[in-house]
């Protein structure tokens, strides 16, 4: 088991006896109001009706997403997703921070993609455009905050 997973696997361990749906449902509530104007302009309706997997493979968590009558729905894994995204934890809040950009942490590989990846690039493409409404700065400050953490064995 590499340092970071060694590290955070154990620390994570409750997080993970939460079923997979709810962690899912959760983060669909937060990006249905994080994503609201983007939504309600039609910008994520590329994903109607498909499914996106996010692995945070270091923590042993998935996500599944998909876009139902226009609003991000979670899913639990009774469906396989079109698309899947994998990574360290790490990596995604590096992403998510806008410290990193997709297209250097796939060419690094330090996040893959399987299935539609058609479907991904639109998704990665859209969150690269993707600026969230000046009432969340205290949201992204968090994440680069928390993108600043070195986990043992990470450069």
């Amino acid at each position: 088991m590499p340092d970071p997973q060694r590290f955070l696997y154990p620390l994570t361990f409750p997080l993970r006896l939460v079923p997979g749906v709810l962690h899912s449902r959760a983060l669909a509530g937060i990006l249905n109001q994080v994503m609201k104007e983007a939504l309600a302009e039609g910008e994520l309706d590329f994903l109607e009706g498909r499914r996106m997997a996010i692995e945070i493979e270091d923590i042993g968590v998935r996500y599944r997403l998909g876009l139902t009558e226009g609003r991000i729905r979670g899913y639990g894994d009774d469906t396989p997703p079109d698309s899947s995204i994998s990574g360290g934890l790490h990596e995604f809040l590096l992403l998510a921070a806008r410290r990193e950009d997709a297209d250097t942490l796939f060419f690094q590989r330090r996040l893959r993609m399987s299935g539609d990846t058609e479907l991904g690039l639109y998704l990665k493409n859209f969150l690269d455009a993707f600026e969230p409404p000046e009432k969340y700065q205290p949201l992204m400050r968090g994440l680069e905050k928390m993108a600043s953490i070195r986990f043992p064995g990470k450069s």
